[in-house]
């Protein structure tokens, strides 16, 4: 006898794969928020707060890769999101790749994470270009640790972009020159569906993607003031 139940059930197990399958992007989106998470929580080892509310976009990178012998090399995928025009709120993520390369005595393979400031208007139209290249195009510094550091020193405030990175749980500053920052075009469409630019995500109204859900409530509680 047929029974119609059944049928809607199998037919619902066969999509519910295709429906809530989580994503490279999504995957990377949450590692990203764990990322924010811990850099709220780590008093006073972590990110100054003045800076994080006077930045102007912030981009996470979670599980950077660095091997190589003699010949060094960086890879990682991660996000950027800046303020919206009202200065409160933040844009969708848009997805970046960050590469690089280094010449000196270097041994094995490592994993951290990274995450930079984008300090001024000037450091967001980099962020909007096809790449760019951190320390020739852009200059960067490694920032200062310490919810309540100082950032008055000269490298700090003539940065356009400060860098960090996680290891163990704790944040350090760490210079990235060298590394290239360029649109991640494969996520974009992962994410939206589409192909879409970063342009478009960073500086329209383009709604964000469901997996972007918490680090988007993350960066909306921590840092929604109004940029000086």
């Amino acid at each position: 006898m047929f029974r119609p139940y059944v049928a809607v059930f199998a037919l619902a197990a066969a999509l519910a794969p295709a429906v809530f399958a989580e994503t490279e992007a999504d995957k990377r989106l949450d590692a990203a928020a764990d990322l924010l998470t811990d850099m709220m929580q780590a008093s006073d080892k972590g990110i100054p707060q003045d800076l994080l509310d006077k930045s102007h976009c912030v981009i996470l990178v979670p599980g950077l890769k660095k091997a190589g012998f003699i010949l060094g090399a960086k890879y990682g995928r991660g996000f950027a999101m800046c303020r919206q025009a009202s200065g409160t709120g933040w844009t969708a993520p848009a997805a970046i790749k960050i590469e690089g390369g280094s010449v000196g005595f270097q041994w094995g393979a490592a994993e951290q994470d990274v995450l930079l400031l984008v300090t001024n208007d000037t450091g967001m139209k980099h962020l909007l270009r096809n790449k760019f290249t951190l320390g020739a195009e852009a200059t960067a510094a490694a920032g200062p640790v310490g919810r309540d550091a100082s950032a008055q020193t000269d490298a700090v405030m003539r940065a356009e972009m400060l860098s960090y990175s996680r290891s163990r749980g704790l944040f350090a500053g760490i210079s990235l020159g060298g590394a290239t920052l360029r649109p991640d075009a494969d996520a974009n469409e992962e994410m939206y569906g589409k192909p879409i630019g970063n342009k478009e995500i960073l500086t329209g109204s383009i709604p964000p993607p469901a997996g972007a859900a918490k680090v988007e409530d993350l960066l909306n509680r921590n840092s929604s003031r109004i940029v000086k």
